[in-house]
């Protein structure tokens, strides 16, 4: 799991940014499913993925269809255990307890193979 909190709106050069630093960590081929955010969609995104189809396929979730998202049920993880009751003073304590998530996740093929699962996806 790769993750990147962004502070304020995500437009398309922090897009394409998370997409360039994911490369430089996965070596291999990338399945990115995502939503229909409109920085995903945008012709500075668009064009990095068309340079890049050797080893990025994006899968486009239908609109307004949460359940689809496997990325949700890891929100309601981080909601239900890693930041239950948390009161941040700001966007860096949050950070710092989504990267312990995040950190903890990578070592839990079962929990996010579960993500997927309950999405209703299998591989």
């Amino acid at each position: 799991m790769y993750l990147n909190l962004v502070a304020g709106t995500v437009r398309s050069p922090e897009v394409v940014r998370f997409l360039k630093h994911l490369r430089r960590h996965i070596r291999g081929p990338v399945v990115l499913l995502w939503d229909g955010l409109h920085a995903h969609r945008s012709r500075e995104t668009r064009a990095y993925i068309e340079a890049n189809t050797r080893w990025l396929t994006v899968h486009r979730l239908p609109a307004y269809a949460p359940e689809l998202n496997p990325v949700e049920g890891m929100w309601s993880w981080y909601k239900g255990g890693i930041v239950a009751n948390l009161c941040a003073d700001g966007l860096r304590t949050i950070r710092t307890y989504v990267h312990r998530g995040g950190q903890h996740l990578r070592r839990c093929d079962d929990v996010l193979w579960g993500f997927l699962k309950k999405a209703g996806l299998s591989f």
